[in-house]
């Protein structure tokens, strides 16, 4: 089924050719076939600090020239999306990442040098003698599913299956982290009774919208902003996905007609999150527009 014509494609596109940073508008062309994972990756790496970090608002939440680790857990997720994570890049990444690291054996999320830049007033550095499991389990994931070998993905993966182990309660984004590990989890076995385990709480414990058209009066996990839902598909972006197994063909369809039609008339898809200052949404949007026609794509024909 197609839920997007040429004519939405096209107009996605104008919106990313008008107001997308370098990043967007190289993943852009090279979604629509007309650039190159190499063009996304040279784009990506323009962000690396002089130690080998990533910041320059390559996460448009996160400003400043200091490097953070979610910063390079996003690079490392847009060099995996163009296919483009080789072993230099991802053992760099590693070195960055190792200097930072807890003596738990994960990243935390920010580092203190946050606070110094614009940043949401939300957002505070958490504790710097622990890691996170977000940018964790997101980035070892990552390196995991393309071969990278490094000492600090081993320890990192240790300290993802035992918070994983752990997990009794969560939130959207952390489980998006879990889930790009448990696919690549070199214990197949753990990671099918664990993506079991975490897709149940999913669900039971309402992380997910399972009826879009039906939002009204919906819960939203603690801290997130009003009407901030998440849906079927962002759980499950590609029919691969870990998440994929958690939802009917039935709540898949309903989140992917919802995603589709929340194309905006200037081409571009919503952010749903808090906006804390006025240019976010601009900053933000064309990557949300770029995720949202992969995810599309990737399940045509398919729910």
């Amino acid at each position: 089924m197609e839920r997007i014509d040429a004519d939405a494609r096209d107009r996605a596109a104008q919106f990313v050719w008008r107001t997308g940073s370098l990043v967007d508008q190289r993943r852009m062309a090279h979604l629509a076939g007309a650039g190159t994972g190499d063009q996304v990756r040279d784009a990506v790496l323009a962000h690396r600090t002089g130690d080998g970090g990533f910041a320059f608002a390559l996460e448009p939440d996160v400003k400043g020239p200091d490097p953070q680790p979610l910063a390079a857990m996003t690079a490392l997720g847009l060099l995996d999306e163009a296919g483009a994570l080789d072993q230099e890049t991802g053992a760099g990444v590693c070195d960055w990442l190792a200097g930072c690291t807890a003596p738990d054996g994960g990243v935390p999320d920010l580092l203190d040098t946050i606070a110094a830049y614009p940043h949401p007033p939300w957002v505070q550095a958490p504790p710097q003698d622990r890691g996170g499991l977000l940018t964790t389990a997101r980035a070892a994931g990552y390196l995991l599913r393309n071969r990278i070998e490094h000492a600090w993905v081993d320890g990192a993966a240790a300290f993802c299956r035992t918070r994983i182990d752990a997990v009794e309660a969560s939130h959207p984004y952390e489980v998006f982290s879990i889930c790009v590990f448990l696919g690549a989890a070199p214990d197949r076995a753990w990671a099918a009774r664990a993506a079991a385990r975490i897709g149940d709480l999913v669900r039971d414990t309402g992380l997910v919208l399972l009826d879009p058209e039906n939002a009204e009066g919906a819960a939203v996990p603690a801290g997130y902003a009003p009407g901030e839902h998440h849906l079927a598909c962002d759980f499950a972006p590609e029919p691969g996905s870990v998440g994929a197994a958690w939802f009917t063909p039935g709540e898949m369809r309903a989140a992917l007609d919802f995603r589709a039609a929340e194309q905006e008339a200037d081409g571009g898809w919503p952010i749903h999150y808090r906006r804390w200052h006025a240019g976010i949404e601009l900053q933000a949007r064309p990557g949300f527009t770029v995720a949202a026609l992969r995810t599309l794509r990737a399940w045509e024909g398919r729910a």
